[in-house]
């Protein structure tokens, strides 16, 4: 089995595995460098959705 690596949004360190809440876990990312990024995909897609939403399109459409 792969290692996961996981984003904690309270101590916003990078934890490998699950050794926090699933309320505090953003993931499972495949590497450590993915997760440490997890904030700014987040808001990248978020920022696609939205505008995907101004635009009259349904999330994921490509449109």
């Amino acid at each position: 089995m792969s290692t996961e690596f996981y984003f904690n949004t309270q101590t916003r360190q990078v934890e490998e595995g699950k050794p926090s809440s699933w309320t505090h876990r953003m993931g499972p990312y495949p590497t450590r460098e993915a997760a440490a990024h997890a904030l700014e995909t987040a808001e990248r897609r978020t920022e696609s959705w939205d505008e995907d939403d101004r635009e009259g399109a349904a999330p994921g459409d490509g449109a």
